[in-house]
């Protein structure tokens, strides 16, 4: 088995692989897992600091970002796309799918979005239906600063979509004080369920929309308001993948009795970031790290196919290239979640400062003494 520390799917706890054994009821005909449902959308939306519905939708995360768009995009709505990543400008294709108008509003990639110059485009371009923006864009590791944008989209009525598929749960998400209207996660990331599901926190705002459009959400499975009323009629849309549930479940409650959750991830990726640039590697980005997730460029002398086989090969370690103009340019480490341990780390940063030498990549020091040296563990570490 290799130990994965990509940015998702991550590693799996025994809990909850165990969770998913549990012998199975009918979830449509069994009247008590409708209440386990609603108590797990309960917890997730309390998690997330928010009194807002949950709703856990039977598909992997790329689902709920597109049950968002189907249910708020009308034909001819136009749309703020917030670019400042693969994922972030991604968002237009649903729009465009299902019959909007996205305005892309770009932004520099190797940097955080820019809050004072949104805020400027807005004053005269705000005549949206909705925005969406991501809060972590996996394929580069950019944060982007949700709790100043969505607040900023919503003075001008704008509703706000967010992708915090690779953020949440690594960075702090407090869904009524950020303002976000739909709120879409994934179970195989900081959450450390395997993939599969994915979950949307629903604002009345959004509700509001979904209800009074004009004409129908022209789909079925990707559809936020065939749930309307699930409980009450003790009726699922479709049948709920049960042992994903059960899983989803047990990784949530693992969350809510970590009290050190973000102090970890922040711990971790402050010692991984400080320690691969004192090694005289570049991090890919300026600024707007993620505690989720650190990419530094390909070093000269390596490529990234030869640097991900010898740490699987030989370290079993498995980490991430990426995709798009991306590919073949950086590597990607997830310390997200279950990966995000001091141990998991010290282990990585151990094999890749041996798999960089191999290659001939001059390094300024042995990452795994960099790393101890940068980390700041708390006394019961």
């Amino acid at each position: 088995m290799y130990k994965i520390m990509t940015p998702g799917p991550t590693q799996v706890l025994e809990n909850v692989r165990r969770a998913r054994s549990l012998a199975c009821t009918n979830p449509d005909l069994d009247e008590s897992f409708y209440d386990f449902y609603k108590e797990t959308c309960t917890l997730i939306s309390r998690l997330l600091k928010t009194g807002n519905e949950t709703l856990i939708l039977g598909g992997e995360g790329i689902l709920g970002l597109e049950a968002a768009c189907a249910s708020l995009t009308e034909p001819g709505d136009k749309v703020l796309v917030l670019d400042n990543g693969i994922y972030g400008r991604g968002f237009a294709d649903f729009v465009t799918m299902y019959g909007g108008v996205p305005e892309l509003y770009h932004a520099d990639c190797r940097n955080t979005l820019d809050v004072a110059a949104l805020s400027d485009y807005l004053k005269e371009h705000h005549d949206y239906a909705y925005a969406t923006v991501v809060h972590c864009d996996t394929p580069s590791g950019v944060l982007n600063d949700i709790g100043s944008i969505c607040p900023l989209l919503k003075q001008y009525g704008i509703l706000t979509v967010v992708d915090s598929v690779s953020g949440m749960f690594g960075e702090e998400v407090r869904v009524d004080d950020f303002k976000i209207d739909l709120l879409c996660g994934g179970s195989q990331k900081a959450v450390s369920a395997p993939p599969g599901l994915t979950f949307v926190v629903v604002s009345d705002d959004a509700k509001e929309k979904i209800k009074t459009r004009k004409t129908p959400i022209a789909s079925f499975y990707a559809n936020l308001a065939v749930f309307e009323g699930y409980y009450e009629k003790k009726w699922f849309p479709y049948t709920m993948p049960i042992s994903d549930i059960y899983g989803l479940r047990a990784a949530f409650d693992n969350i809510a009795a970590d009290k050190d959750l973000y102090a970890r991830h922040k711990r971790i990726g402050t010692a991984t970031r400080a320690a691969l640039g004192e090694a005289g590697l570049r991090l890919h980005l300026d600024s707007g790290f993620s505690d989720t997730v650190t990419v530094f460029d390909v070093p000269r002398g390596a490529t990234a196919d030869a640097i991900l086989k010898r740490m699987k090969d030989r370290h079993g370690i498995l980490l991430a290239g990426s995709f798009d103009e991306l590919a073949g340019k950086v590597i990607r480490i997830g310390h997200m979640g279950t990966n995000a341990s001091f141990e998991n780390m010290l282990a990585t940063m151990e094999a890749l400062s041996e798999t960089l030498t191999h290659f001939g990549v001059p390094l300024e020091g042995n990452l795994a003494d960099l790393f101890l040296k940068h980390y700041r563990p708390t006394v019961s570490e």
